[in-house]
């Protein structure tokens, strides 16, 4: 697929082309006629290609909007992860404790 760039050079050039005619040669009228199709066909895909670009801009922003989603979501998971691997390790430590506190006793 051809950029919007080289789409509007090539309708540059055919402007350009239209205004060095000389409107005295017999053919002339076929070659303005070619240039106007020509114009036309490639003003129609700068359009499709605007149109495709906008989508594709927006598909991105919404992608990017769910990577952000998702990435909040891992940093929260991961956040409880740590909070219950320091619950475990003080319940690990309050046993340890406890155990310790029976075998005072049972001596």
């Amino acid at each position: 697929m051809k950029t919007s760039y080289e789409k509007e050079k090539k309708l540059s050039l055919a402007l350009s082309k239209l205004k060095k005619l000389n409107f005295q040669k017999p053919d002339l009228k076929n070659s303005i006629e070619k240039l106007s199709i020509q114009k036309n066909q490639l003003e129609i895909e700068k359009k499709e290609a605007e149109n495709k670009y906008g989508l594709l801009v927006t598909e991105f922003e919404a992608l990017e909007k769910k990577l952000q989603t998702i990435n909040a979501q891992k940093q929260s998971e991961q956040k409880k992860e740590v909070e219950f691997s320091e619950k475990i390790d003080e319940l690990n430590q309050e046993t340890d404790s406890l155990l310790e506190e029976i075998d005072k006793w049972q001596m």
